[in-house]
């Protein structure tokens, strides 16, 4: 049986569209950074690295090289956090945000089938310099905020502001400024008004 986010992972990555605190356990992923607008052709270039290499990994049963435990799986959605350069800005200009984007990689993954697999996806993909740049690591969120957003990115603020609401009400704080977006629409394909985009920051107790 094939392994299955959206089903084996439901309360990561199909929260409801209200706020919920939730526990992210320590996952590996491969993941990449980069600065500037998520327009420009960096950032599109920056995505389809990440995907080659995860593609490279999920089809990698049919090689003579299969990672030892290797299960099959569904490919794990996008996933970005957000940040700003200058803080004096805002978030009005594009060209001022700083990211960190990745897709989890399921247990069998380690950074010896990382590499491998990494470098099968440079050679197929010649064209993408950006593969050199992606890396792998693990991370661990911890508690965080998190809530469905259905509707087009320019509206995430409102459901921020229901987030930070709720985060105070539930006697938590919101630990940085830093934000999480998970993609589980593709904006080539959906309408703006029906886009789900999980959204997420990490909370800690106020200090006694």
């Amino acid at each position: 049986m094939i392994y299955d986010y959206k089903l084996n992972d439901k309360a990561i990555y199909l929260p409801k569209a209200e706020p919920e605190i939730i526990v992210i356990p320590k996952m590996s992923y491969i993941l990449i950074e980069g600065e500037g607008s998520p327009d420009a052709s960096e950032f599109s270039e920056r995505v389809e690295a990440l995907y080659a290499i995860a593609y490279a990994i999920r089809m990698s049963y049919k090689t003579e090289n299969v990672p030892k435990g290797y299960f099959e799986f569904k490919v794990f959605p996008l996933e970005g956090i957000w940040d700003l350069i200058d803080y004096s800005k805002g978030a009005e200009d594009k060209r001022n945000y700083k990211y960190t984007l990745m897709i989890r990689q399921p247990e069998f993954v380690d950074l010896a089938v990382f590499d491998y697999y990494k470098n099968v996806a440079a050679k197929k993909k010649k064209t993408n310099s950006f593969i050199s740049e992606v890396g792998f690591r693990a991370l661990e969120e911890g508690s965080c905020c998190q809530m469905m957003h259905i509707g087009p990115f320019a509206e995430e603020s409102k459901s921020f502001e229901i987030m930070e609401t709720a985060v105070k009400n539930l006697g938590f704080e919101r630990k940085s400024k830093l934000h999480k977006e998970i993609y589980l629409s593709d904006p080539r394909k959906t309408a703006p008004e029906k886009m789900k985009t999980v959204l997420r920051f990490e909370v800690i107790h106020p200090q006694k």
